[in-house]
């Protein structure tokens, strides 16, 4: 029986994603559970084939063709005073950068993520903050410099 992740599987995925190495100590704190819960978690994704396997990626350590990325531009309501909002962007694993930006976007938050449904979860995550009047959201179609 498949299981539906919870926020908190997902957060776990997320980071092991960007470093399957990580101690249970240090992903615990990062995603706030008690390093057995963190292991517990792990042992059950991997039952319920969520991590279906451990492998080594040559080149520079990044699974390109497996990232869906895209790119949150964010409107906040008070565009010089939102300092809330860009410590709550920089508790999301998936965010890869976020800039200020001049013009008619506040910031630019780029996304990487495991599949459309979590970057879908990021933009719920990011548009639900106090202080986000309203989000754009592209998906990076590809890559070409």
């Amino acid at each position: 029986m498949k299981r539906i992740l919870d926020p908190l599987d997902e957060r776990i995925l997320a980071e092991l994603t960007v470093n399957a190495r990580i101690a249970h100590a240090e992903l615990a704190a990062k995603v706030n559970l008690s390093r057995n819960a963190v292991r517990q978690r792990i042992e059950r994704l991997e039952r319920d084939g969520a991590i279906q396997g451990y492998t080594i990626i040559e080149g520079d350590g990044r699974r390109q063709s497996s990232q869906i990325s895209a790119v949150i531009f964010v409107y906040r309501y008070d565009r010089m005073r939102g300092d809330e909002v860009l410590r709550a962007l920089g508790a999301i694993p998936e965010i890869v950068q976020c800039e200020v930006m001049s013009g008619e976007f506040d910031l630019m938050v780029r996304v990487g993520a495991s599949s459309p449904e979590r970057v879908h979860n990021v933009w719920k995550e990011i548009s639900a903050m106090p202080g986000v009047e309203n989000t754009v959201t592209s998906f990076v179609l590809s890559s070409v410099i």
